[in-house]
């Protein structure tokens, strides 16, 4: 630790640091964590505070699936209210897919545009994804070059009209291309010919449900897998739902095939049976399946298959949510709630906290490469939350930052508060007060393990500040 002042110690008695609990006293100086000390060890500060005990100190949470959509449908989703509501649920990074906005992120003029919205607007640091669509084949690398962390795909048609999906043989073109590049390719796994075509439904959530069964996916997903073992190109898989899927992966990850794969809360806490018809707020594309997929999905997460859990946060406007199950926009906003869902849904399963966490930390920080965050570490980003874990609420979507108070979490009973969330060791929200500060930084992805200083906000992060 410099001997010079510290910009500030937070001390917790339960602080999770290096996978456990314990006392700790966190030193950060210049936007990084400086030391993790004794609790009661001296430290000369500018500010000296101490969580209550009832309380726990968590890094920031990460999420790397979420929706702005901005520009080009702000009305659904923007980068103001995005990240408000990210920093409110103690996320303090996130990364943003290169749709539905407009332009869609897939070349370097679109991006620059996508920035430009950002700049200055953000309440958390936000990284952005390309996007890997059948026009810009071939020509990916200057994309890469400029710092999106991976590429996403779609196998089946994505919802809109600007950003096609790929079909089999451009999937493997795409697989070969990442490989080449070292890149990541994200991917949306589910195969249109296994796929019901239709238009209308009507209100009952078992129509829907049937029209996109869990064989799509898996068929999906081994073409997915097939690509990757024939390259050695990294892959993940978007927002698993169908649980079967898991051997298919747990082999392939056994076999060293570079391959990670995500779930969403919305998977963990909610359960088809219980969806009520017409309640389209709960659409979403690969579907919410029944019990006993979600028992198995749990199951994935603590065997470590499945790898970390994010929100697919794809919010829309309030009419875009007609009540029949073919005709509504198919996404769910739930970046603010999302932890807490899967936290009350651990608890009752008997799973600690300390189990959940990597989960929305490590997990997410590992496959983009931001190894400075998601973890209380000297050397790491000071992006710390304060979370009442035994806190009793009742989700109201009218009081989220989200822009359109529109979710399935709505009227969810939960546990775990956000109490305080701190970005570059300043605290920037509260539960009291909401968002007191918008200091976030836009990211590129790390070129190397060097730290490289921001010049705008004096914070040091493992990559640098888009330009």
């Amino acid at each position: 630790m410099s001997g010079a002042e510290a910009d500030l110690v937070l001390r917790a008695r339960r602080a999770w640091v290096d996978g456990a609990f314990r006392p700790a006293a966190v030193v950060v100086r210049n936007g990084l964590v400086d030391a993790v000390l004794p609790f009661g060890d001296a430290v000369d500060a500018a500010e000296d505070r101490t969580v209550p005990d009832e309380h726990v100190l968590l890094p920031g949470l990460v999420d790397t699936h979420v929706h702005v959509n901005e520009p080009g449908r702000t009305e659904w989703e923007g980068f103001a209210s995005a990240t408000r509501a990210a920093a409110l649920g103690g996320v303090t990074t996130i990364v943003d897919m290169p749709l539905n906005s407009i332009p869609a992120t897939t070349d370097v003029d679109a991006l620059a545009v996508k920035r430009a919205s950002a700049e200055g607007r953000v309440a958390v640091d936000v990284g952005f994804w390309g996007g890997a669509v059948p026009a810009n084949a071939g020509t990916r690398g200057p994309l890469h070059d400029a710092g999106v962390f991976g590429f996403k795909c779609f196998t089946a048609p994505s919802g809109v009209d600007e950003f096609p999906h790929l079909d089999p043989e451009q999937l493997r073109a795409a697989i070969a291309e990442v490989a080449e590049l070292d890149a990541l390719l994200i991917v949306h796994a589910e195969d249109p010919d296994l796929l019901v075509p239709h238009d209308a439904l009507g209100g009952r959530y078992a129509d829907f449900l049937a029209t996109r069964p869990g064989s799509a996916e898996r068929s999906a997903i081994a073409r997915v897998v097939d690509g990757a073992r024939e390259t050695g190109a990294r892959v993940h898989v978007l927002h698993l739902s169908d649980a079967a899927a898991l051997p298919l992966i747990r082999a392939a990850k056994a076999d060293g095939v570079r391959i990670t794969v995500e779930t969403c809360p919305h998977y963990l806490a909610f359960e088809a049976g219980t969806i009520p018809d017409g309640a389209t707020e709960f659409k979403c594309c690969p579907p919410i399946r029944d019990d006993a997929n979600r028992d198995a999905l749990w199951a994935g997460l603590l065997d470590g298959t499945i790898d970390c859990v994010v929100s697919d946060h794809s919010p829309s406007t309030a009419d875009l949510k007609t009540d029949d199950w073919g005709l509504a926009w198919g996404g769910i906003a739930g970046l603010q709630v999302g932890f807490r869902a899967v936290w009350t849904e651990a608890v009752r399963r008997g799973i600690p906290l300390e189990t959940v966490l990597p989960w929305f930390t490590t997990g997410p920080a590992a496959l983009v490469g931001l190894t400075d965050r998601g973890r209380i570490a000297p050397g790491a980003v000071a992006h710390l939350a304060v979370l009442d874990p035994a806190a009793e609420d009742v989700v109201e979507v009218a009081a989220l930052a989200h822009r359109n108070p529109v979710s399935a979490f709505a009227g969810l009973h939960t546990l775990g508060r956000v109490v305080e969330t701190w970005l570059h060791g300043r605290l920037v929200a509260t539960a009291a007060e909401g968002v007191t500060a918008v200091e976030g930084v836009l990211l590129v992805r790390p070129q190397d393990t060097q730290h490289v200083r921001n010049d705008r906000s004096g914070t040091i992060l493992n990559g640098t500040e888009a330009p």
